[in-house]
């Protein structure tokens, strides 16, 4: 039969779930493919944030492999792409493909990407038959956390808080505010999904970075913590982070705070290390996290629909890991 793809179901998460440490751990050739991504959750997470942009492929009436969509506003990123190892190579990660793109069309989609293995000529030619380019590396970094670290700017110019920490009303207003950042780097560019995705799944928090002086939102830091998250034991990893200068305050000065607040909540949390990923088209804020001790455990490369740069730009202060 002819492989099918559908929508994924909730009672299918467990084995989207098994299918992708194995097909990532063959590709990798651990001797315990099971074990790739340890504690971790990227399916059952990202499912749970929209289940209406999670696919699956199913052939014979058998579970085959899946797929998931970030829904950024304007931007939108896919993975992981999944196939059972024992079938690739049958074309079902292009049918896969085929229906990611019709959704992204529906979407109005402006910006799209993925991360990928760089080492991997396979993986970049079947992206580029849908006109998807590598473009810079994505370096997945991480720390140490210093249970002893506070954030060193004054608490009078500059202070942070927890998005979970707001009153319902405030909340909105902040949602409204995160909106008008991101969007101020990118036109359309909108995380309220993940940031409701993190509060409501209970996988850690949004830090909010604010002036106080006007009030302004300056900087965010979407993390998850811990087990059953996508960061895993022991860690606090920021999904997506980003800052702007605000009057006679650069940008480059608010990285450096948010990075300290993201070390100072996962030291709050107990947890001892602190992780994210950077696309090197970010170049500022990838020499600085260099500069703050973050070392590269690993790294991918970034690909884009029609090599769209987006906001991935020298002077552009984001992190964020399209993994």
């Amino acid at each position: 039969m002819e492989p099918v793809i559908r929508p994924l179901r909730e009672d299918e998460i467990k084995e989207a779930d098994t299918v992708f440490r194995l097909s990532f751990g063959t590709f990798l050739g651990l001797s315990n493919p099971m074990s790739f991504f340890g504690d971790s959750d990227y399916i059952g997470t990202r499912f749970r944030a929209d289940p209406s942009l999670s696919l699956a492929a199913e052939i014979d009436g058998n579970f085959a492999g899946s797929n998931f969509i970030a829904n950024w506003g304007s931007t939108g990123i896919f993975g992981p792409l999944t196939v059972h190892p024992d079938l690739w190579d049958k074309g079902i990660a292009k049918l896969l493909l085929d229906k990611t793109m019709e959704i992204f069309k529906k979407l109005k989609t402006k910006h799209i990407g993925l991360f990928t293995f760089s080492h991997s000529p396979k993986h970049i030619h079947l992206y580029q038959k849908y006109d998807f380019w590598p473009r810079f590396l994505t370096a997945v970094m991480s720390k140490p956390v210093n249970p002893e670290n506070t954030p060193k700017e004054s608490q009078e110019m500059i202070s942070w808080t927890k998005y979970s920490d707001l009153q319902k009303e405030r909340g909105s207003e902040r949602l409204v505010n995160c909106y008008c950042l991101t969007d101020s780097i990118y036109n359309g560019l909108d995380l309220k999904i993940e940031i409701l995705s993190v509060k409501n799944q209970k996988l850690g928090d949004t830090i909010l970075l604010i002036d106080n002086k006007n009030d302004k939102l300056v900087g965010l830091a979407i993390c998850h913590c811990g087990p059953r998250t996508e960061a895993g034991s022991n860690t606090c990893y920021v999904k997506f982070g980003l800052v702007t200068g605000n009057g006679g305050r650069s940008a480059s000065a608010n990285f450096d705070n948010l990075l300290e607040s993201c070390e100072h909540f996962a030291a709050s949390k107990g947890l001892s290390k602190l992780a994210a990923g950077i696309n090197i088209g970010n170049l500022a804020a990838y020499r600085k996290m260099i500069s703050k001790g973050f070392k590269t455990e690993f790294q991918g490369v970034m690909m884009t629909k029609n090599n769209d740069p987006g906001y991935h730009k020298e002077d552009v202060y984001a992190i964020d890991d399209w993994r």
